[in-house]
């Protein structure tokens, strides 16, 4: 078995979200994450053209989550509400969700953590951890969707020692602008979880005019009035028509030295701020709706009895992170009307450990 190994080394993660049925081209990477809403309404036929495409993708990992749109593969709610899909024509849901389920070359999350580890000689040779989720805030007659008052239990479950959260929402103000009056529309309960897990990158997608990344300097203690000390957006050097560049996003240190906290992207921002732009945390989220502190009965992680993923030694190690690097990869532009465009993949270089023999 690989053991672990102290030293870090780049890793590259393709990350896209919101494809929608377009299979665009894919920059090369060690690792592919595809946020969810694969399909337009997960159709037998549609899935299977979109599988098919990723496992043509050449990546040692493909990560996937199912997104709202991806309906059945959201069991409970496609066995209520089918007839009001596919011209009432029903898809057979098993047959669905095997096609993910039971590729040999695609890692298909349902809300779970898993242990990545990239063992190929031509790669990089690290590991991670991911937890992987295809749901987001209810609205409409669509799949994956929870309530405010199912919220908190959800996403709690999310491990603390997670080093990429791969989420079909964003988390509330960063990266989920709408077009709507609203203005934002992510989970004011995965910030929370955010603030407490820390993990260095977190991938999303379904607001599809939110794409884009940003990096989170969280503050620190139960008194802070919000999550957020300060925020960092990104320039997307790839935007722009007829630009040809990638849409690349580093969070490793130019001269491959890891930064002075674990997984931390600030070295590269540092060395390269002119991709960046700071904005006030405060407008992270809307009037009247600050994510609230960590309740004042929460167990101090620091002293707590280990009782789940939220306590104990874990939840020490994930409160000694400071940053997380939000990116919404939806690939379509638009949420609806207009021309049919689409946004370039982000591509995110970042450190993790080597794997080593032993």
């Amino acid at each position: 078995m690989p053991g672990i190994n102290p030293q870090r080394r780049r890793t590259r993660i393709v990350c896209i979200s919101d494809t929608h049925n377009q299979t665009p081209q894919l920059p090369k990477g060690d690792v592919l994450v595809h946020a969810g809403d694969l399909t337009n309404q997960g159709s037998f036929s549609e899935l299977k053209k979109t599988v098919a495409w990723l496992e043509k993708a050449d990546f040692e990992i493909k990560i996937v989550v199912g997104g709202n749109h991806d309906i059945t593969l959201d069991t409970e709610f496609y066995g209520a509400n089918w007839t009001y899909f596919h011209n009432q024509r029903k898809q057979d849901e098993e047959d669905c969700r095997a096609l993910l389920q039971d590729s040999p070359s695609i890692t298909y999350l349902r809300h779970e953590p898993v242990h990545i580890k990239l063992t190929a000689s031509t790669g990089p040779q690290t590991h991670f951890k991911v937890f992987g989720s295809p749901y987001s805030p209810a609205h409409g007659l669509w799949a994956f969707g929870y309530t405010d008052a199912q919220a908190a239990q959800l996403w709690d479950q999310v491990p603390v020692d997670t080093d990429v959260l791969v989420t079909h929402t964003p988390p509330k103000g960063h990266c989920d602008r709408t077009v709507t009056k609203s203005g934002r529309a992510g989970c004011e309960h995965l910030l929370r979880r955010l603030w407490r897990v820390r993990p260095p990158l977190h991938v999303c997608g379904h607001l599809h005019e939110g794409r884009g990344a940003e990096i989170i300097t969280w503050n620190d203690g139960s008194d802070s009035p919000r999550p957020e000390s300060h925020v960092l957006c990104w320039k997307d050097p790839g935007a722009g028509e007829g630009n040809k560049k990638q849409s690349i996003l580093s969070l490793t240190p130019r001269d491959g030295r890891s930064g002075s906290q674990h997984g931390s992207p600030l070295s590269a921002v540092a060395a390269s701020t002119s991709k960046w732009h700071e904005r006030p945390a405060r407008a992270s989220t809307t009037a009247g709706n600050d994510v609230a502190a960590p309740a004042a009965d929460d167990p101090d992680p620091e002293t707590a009895e280990e009782t789940g993923p939220v306590h104990g030694e874990d939840s020490a190690r994930g409160r000694s992170r400071t940053t997380t690097c939000v990116v919404n990869a939806a690939i379509m532009k638009n949420s609806f009307g207009g021309p049919k465009q689409l946004n370039k993949p982000i591509v995110v270089d970042i450190d993790f450990p080597v794997l080593s023999d032993g």
